[in-house]
């Protein structure tokens, strides 16, 4: 299967409210539509974690904030333009997503992704992706695919094709949260 068709068939996977497993700029992410409440649920069993405990999303680019966030703070953009690692940013004020999304206080941790397929599917989904690590809640997180358990394969409606057979090790994005007051504070380096 080509790119495009792999791409094709996972958009459609997530306009039905289904879950994917995915390539991301970080590790393989389990993913769904980040704007229904049913899938972002689903998400939250397979991995058999506590829905107080928030997921980020990932969006095709910057531009596409301002419709999820209340008040975008002009440090993020600068931020993720010179960030040379993938960066998540918590933001305050989530806005248009699904409520079992966003943490206690109304925040969200946003990524804008640069990796090919992850910023293709969030621009022709033309929604926010969840992107949360493809393992049940307290086991490792899987560092590729072949690592990536069978409950979580059957657990999900598509799995890509794309990027399975990569051995690379890569690291989790750098998290910065950001206060409605400017205020930054850095979680994980």
């Amino acid at each position: 299967m080509d790119y495009q068709e792999d791409l094709r068939k996972a958009v459609e996977v997530l306009q039905k409210g289904g879950l994917i497993l995915y390539p991301t700029d970080t590790i393989w992410g389990i993913g769904c539509d980040a704007t229904n409440p049913d899938a972002v649920r689903r998400v939250y069993a397979l991995k058999q974690r506590a829905d107080s405990k928030s997921m980020l999303v990932l969006v095709g680019n910057e531009v596409r904030l301002n419709a999820y966030i209340q008040e975008v703070p002009e440090m993020a953009y600068n931020l993720i333009e010179l960030s040379d690692k993938p960066l998540t940013i918590i933001y305050p004020g989530g806005k248009n997503l699904a409520e079992n999304l966003l943490a206690e206080d109304g925040s969200i941790g946003i990524r804008v992704t640069k990796e090919a397929f992850s910023r293709a599917l969030c621009q022709k989904f033309r929604k926010p992706v969840v992107s949360t690590s493809a393992n049940v809640s307290g086991d490792p997180s899987p560092s590729n695919f072949s690592e990536i358990s069978e409950t979580i394969v059957k657990g999900v409606d598509y799995v890509v094709k794309y990027r399975r057979e990569e051995m690379n090790n890569p690291a989790p994005s750098g998290i910065i949260k950001l206060g409605v007051d400017g205020q930054v504070k850095v979680i994980r380096e």
